[in-house]
């Protein structure tokens, strides 16, 4: 077993931490007070390629593996978990369903800028009554003509609202085959009649990413905007799913160790009893114990991304790695926030910010509940 990454890879590390140390950790606290979505540093991130990793060059990617995609994500969500969940959905859930499902000319429409990141893409899968039970999509799309007609809702959708967020991708019941529903992908432009974007969400964290409730009332768009097979819907979002799990483990990995990070530097800083908070063991076996899981963490991830690399089936891999990333930032941030003590409930200090960050990553693209299931199945109960 080679854990070790390739040179190039150690480079583009490198080449990614430096951007997060220079261009986001000096914002990171002002982009989280002002709430305000940082076009800038997307833009300067669509400059290094970041926007478009994992796609071919031929459709304005990176032509970059799975590794090296979240070796960035971690290093983007150290510095800040807003910018790294805009990255992560776009790349996932706004482009993947394209590039996996789309036709040669719908690639050239809207993947090449996508992975360009000359624009945004988003996923428009949860609805009020659809969360983890995905299949229970309310929302209908009914052919008139060469047009399908829309209606329905969608909530919760990263990166749709901004003034770059060109596209979201939909599923919509489109039919029945007996008592079962038939679920297709729809890509919908923004600036279609009947196609609103409510006002951003107040939320509890990820206060500079974009997060909007969809509706859509008699919106028509044509009918070559079905994307793959009539009916392909469901099987295509749980291909998508699959390496956005593995996406939001890095960034969860990525949070966790900024919350290692910072608790360390605080513990060798801060004195009580006339020494380093550090010296005790009750301080000292809590950063131990969120460098551990931190180390495992990341390999359950990097496991995940090389077998999809290597082409080979992953679904549990990822299941794997999202659960156990996302419960340790939880844990990570809990515990960052309790050595800090009183200053660690202050918003001057940046744990507070990482505390509310963190409870997101146990419930978005598929809940801690969700993959244990999933892995629950795969042992055969």
């Amino acid at each position: 077993m080679d854990y070790d990454l390739t040179e190039e890879q150690e480079l583009f590390k490198q080449m990614v931490r430096e951007f997060a140390l220079e261009e986001i950790i000096p914002r990171a606290e002002e982009m989280d007070e002002e709430g305000e979505f940082p076009y800038d540093i997307i833009t300067k991130m669509a400059d290094l390629g970041l926007m478009g990793l994992p796609f071919p060059e031929e459709y304005g990617g990176s032509g970059a593996d799975m590794v090296s995609f979240v070796i960035a994500l971690e290093e983007i969500s150290r510095a800040d978990a807003s910018l790294g969940i805009t990255m992560e959905a776009h790349t996932t859930l706004g482009s993947l369903p394209i590039y996996y499902e789309g036709t040669d000319e719908q690639k050239q429409k809207w993947l090449v800028p996508l992975a360009k990141g000359e624009m945004l893409g988003a996923f428009g899968l949860t609805e009020p009554e659809a969360g983890s039970d995905a299949g229970a999509t309310r929302t209908t799309a009914e052919l008139d003509g060469d047009e399908w007609v829309i209606n329905g809702t969608k909530c919760f959708i990263t990166n749709s609202g901004t003034e770059i967020s060109k596209v979201v991708t939909i599923t919509a019941v489109t039919g029945m085959t007996g008592d079962k529903k038939e679920i297709s992908n729809i890509l919908v432009p923004h600036g279609t009649p009947g196609f609103t974007v409510a006002p951003p969400y107040r939320k509890m964290g990820w206060h500079a990413s974009d997060t909007h409730e969809l509706s859509f009332n008699d919106c028509r768009v044509p009918r070559e905007n079905l994307l793959g097979t009539r009916g392909g819907g469901f099987r295509c979002f749980l291909k998508v799913l699959d390496a956005g799990r593995v996406a939001i483990a890095a960034l969860a990995v990525g949070l966790a160790r900024a919350c290692l990070e910072e608790s360390v530097k605080y513990a060798r800083e801060r004195v009580q009893f006339g020494r380093p908070i550090g010296k005790f063991q009750g301080v000292s076996f809590k950063c131990a114990d969120m460098f551990m899981e931190v180390e495992l963490a990341r390999e359950a991830t990097l496991k995940a991304a090389w077998l999809a690399d290597q082409d080979r089936p992953y679904s549990r891999e990822a299941a794997v790695a999202k659960l156990f990333a996302s419960e340790t930032a939880m844990r990570a941030a809990n515990d960052a926030v309790q050595i800090h003590g009183g200053y660690g409930y202050i918003e001057d200090y940046p744990v507070c910010r990482y505390f509310r960050d963190a409870k997101i990553l146990e419930i978005g693209e598929g809940t801690s509940e969700v993959q244990r299931i999933i892995l629950s199945r795969s042992l055969g109960l």
